[in-house]
């Protein structure tokens, strides 16, 4: 039987702190604008996670070229799939689906909520993270953190040591893994046969064959030459590196990852009202918000939820691995037959076995459904599960019915999920008995789960929300298509996004 940490008391001293908002003190900071401070204080925060990067705008060359790229089929095996087809802008950098549907959609032009296998459903086996911020990272990328730091300096997302990936034995750095964490990241989806190779595009090679085939489909040169007849990915790529040199040396697959990770490293979106409320605008941020800010950071013997405790610092992410015992749907990874071990399928290391990266929390409002497999499509529900995972879990309706993608007959299709889950509560139980869990059973009123819940979406970057804002991210019609093959993304509606 697990313990819970009953806040009551801690939460009925915080909520009296908090109804004196309008209480003023000396210099006429409020009493929760001075609480709240103290804690932004002692955490060092500075509010904007991008502080000393050097990132590029997406008028950028190589990011233009890179969104051309993102958006085109050609560099999907079956030229049915391309990056955007699981990370669009409009999505949250996602796609919004619990599980991914890369190659072979019923529409491949249709994306979110209505993309679906031709009577089957998802084999991607993990949601999709968002592109949105991801040059914030310096530690890890997948949710497995497969692509890795060796050095994991602070600021410098993977330049400033070797970088792992899945083509090399673990600790061991990639000679080829590009100039960053998301150069070395971007070799990986078009290799995946769920996500962008597909089943019979080099079939019988490697990951090396598949890059080189693609490298070579875009710049028309060897045993590719004929696959995109009118192609202009030379003009694009001469003009975005600066360069005359021929294809065959200009049109690799290294300057193609490059490219890619120029466009996602624009993406950077962390304009809050949180941000401008740590700069200095108190009022950016409505009194429920600075309430739930106050749930937080506090621990929770002093009334909070903890969250900070993993969520950690500017970017609210620790960049580590936890077991928070998300529940398993989908196909899984293989694990137990259909399961999904997580960190533990990269090291072996028992204790990490169900524990995946922490997730940043910049943009999260936006960035569902919520989870390694997208069980949760509600934020608030999300957060209920952080506050007490075995309670979630038991009122958790594997049947699936309460997510968009699926038809109520979960159960049926994955008959192993609940299993999958309670093995990773198990788990979790054990490290809490053993002192190696940070996840707390936290009981709080619902008053504070509300507030909690509104502060998270003052971690929204307003741009992400507004069409106009985000178009600088999307090609026009006007915009350069090098290959006719450019997939222009629409909902299940008909309508653009």
């Amino acid at each position: 039987m697990h313990t819970k940490i009953i806040v009551a008391l801690g939460a009925a001293a915080l909520l009296a702190a908090c109804d004196g908002v309008a209480t003023r003190g000396q210099g006429g900071e409020s009493s929760v604008d001075a609480a709240l401070h103290a804690e932004i204080q002692a955490r060092g925060l500075s509010g904007d996670p991008g502080a000393g990067r050097q990132l590029p705008g997406i008028d950028d060359p190589l990011a233009q070229l890179g969104m051309q790229l993102f958006f085109s089929k050609a560099l999907g095996g079956d030229s049915d799939a391309a990056c955007v087809s699981c990370h669009h802008p409009m999505l949250g950098g996602g796609d919004d689906l619990s599980l991914s549907i890369g190659v072979g959609a019923v529409d491949p032009d249709l994306l979110g909520p209505g993309r679906r296998h031709p009577g089957a459903q998802p084999t991607v086996p993990r949601n999709a993270p968002t592109t949105f911020n991801t040059a914030l990272w310096d530690q890890y990328l997948f949710l497995d953190g497969r692509v890795e730091s060796l050095g994991k300096e602070a600021g410098m997302a993977g330049r400033g040591s070797g970088i792992r990936t899945p083509d090399v034995a673990l600790g061991s750095a990639d000679p080829a893994a590009g100039i960053d964490l998301l150069a070395a990241q971007a070799r990986f989806p078009v290799t995946s046969m769920e996500e962008m190779r597909g089943e019979h595009f080099e079939a019988s090679g490697n990951n090396a064959d598949v890059r080189r085939h693609l490298a070579e489909r875009l710049g028309g040169y060897g045993n590719a030459q004929a696959e995109l007849p009118g192609s202009q990915w030379l003009t694009a790529f001469r003009a975005a590196f600066g360069s005359d040199e021929p294809a065959e040396s200009l049109i690799t697959y290294a300057n193609i990852a490059e490219a890619l990770a120029a466009y996602q490293r624009s993406q950077t979106f962390v304009a809050t009202p949180w941000r401008d409320y740590v700069q200095g605008d108190t009022s950016a941020l409505d009194d429920q918000q600075k309430r739930g800010a106050l749930v937080f950071f506090r621990a929770p013997e002093a009334g909070g939820a903890g969250c900070a405790s993993c969520h950690s610092g500017d970017f609210f992410t620790d960049e580590d691995f936890h077991n928070i015992a998300m529940p398993q749907i989908g196909p899984g990874k293989g694990d137990d037959v259909d399961g999904d071990f997580g960190r533990y399928r990269e090291t072996g290391i028992a204790a990490e076995r169900f524990a995946f990266r922490t997730p940043t929390l910049l943009n999260v409002a936006v960035t569902g459904p919520f989870g390694h497999a997208g069980a949760y499509d509600s934020l608030r529900e999300t957060v209920l599960h952080h506050l007490d995972a075995h309670s979630a879990v038991a009122a958790f309706h594997f049947g699936l019915g309460q997510l968009d993608q699926f038809d109520g007959n979960g159960e049926q299709i994955y008959p192993r999920a609940r299993a999958h889950t309670e093995a990773a509560l198990d788990h979790l139980q054990a490290a809490r008995g053993s002192g190696d869990s940070r996840l707390p059973v936290v009981t709080l009123a619902t008053r504070d789960v509300d507030a909690l819940v509104a502060f998270l979406e003052a971690l929204t970057d307003p741009c992400v929300l507004d069409r106009q804002c985000m178009t600088a991210w999307i090609p026009g019609d006007a915009s350069p298509d090098p290959d006719g093959q450019r997939l222009n993304a629409v909902n299940r509606f008909g309508d653009r996004l």
